[in-house]
């Protein structure tokens, strides 16, 4: 006996030539994650990227919705917009952006490490100066010790003093200005 659903004709079969239903869903799921993304952006951000206007109000309501349900909906609608759309320029800004969080990121770190090992020993103070000479020698050194003496007495959890502050300011602005001498 025959089924009736499958088919041997290779004929038949050719009909049936494009994407699989897999793939399709796959590449719904990779939109609405890229409207994902970009509900997460900011404001700025997502107003100087180039998007059709329907898709720019459908994000808008979206960051307005509260219910779960509601914004699951809006987002696959968002998914769908995007469908029209050519996704590469949108992920690129996206991208770009968590580039740039990634960078200010590791920025900080360093910022962090830079004034731990200050504080920490002498010969951090002497990388520094030789990295950058136009540093302020006094000042630096009197932040050092003013955050060295803070931090011998300060217990875990205790909010950072002053000096501890505007030692990461000044190697913040330091570092801001431009690569090393």
């Amino acid at each position: 006996m025959k089924q009736s659903g499958a088919t041997s004709d290779p004929a038949s079969s050719a009909e049936f030539a494009g994407p699989s239903k897999t793939t399709l869903k796959k590449q719904a799921h990779a939109l609405q994650e890229l409207g994902l993304a970009l509900t997460r952006l900011p404001a700025d951000r997502r107003g100087s990227i180039s998007m059709p206007e329907s898709l720019r109000d459908a994000i808008d309501l979206y960051l307005r919705i509260r219910a779960h349900e509601a914004r699951r909906r809006q987002l696959q609608l968002i998914g769908k917009l995007l469908r029209g759309v050519e996704p590469a320029p949108l992920q690129a800004a996206v991208d770009a952006f968590e580039q740039g969080k990634a960078a200010d990121a590791e920025s900080l770190h360093a910022i962090e490490r830079w004034r731990e090992q200050m504080i920490d020993g002498d010969e951090a103070v002497t990388r520094w100066m030789a990295s950058y000479p136009d540093t302020d020698v006094q000042k630096l050194r009197q932040l050092i010790r003013s955050a060295r003496r803070d931090h011998a007495g300060e217990e875990p959890g205790q909010r950072q003093p002053k000096s501890y502050r505007e030692l990461f300011r000044l190697i913040r602005d330091t570092l801001g200005k431009g690569d090393p001498a």
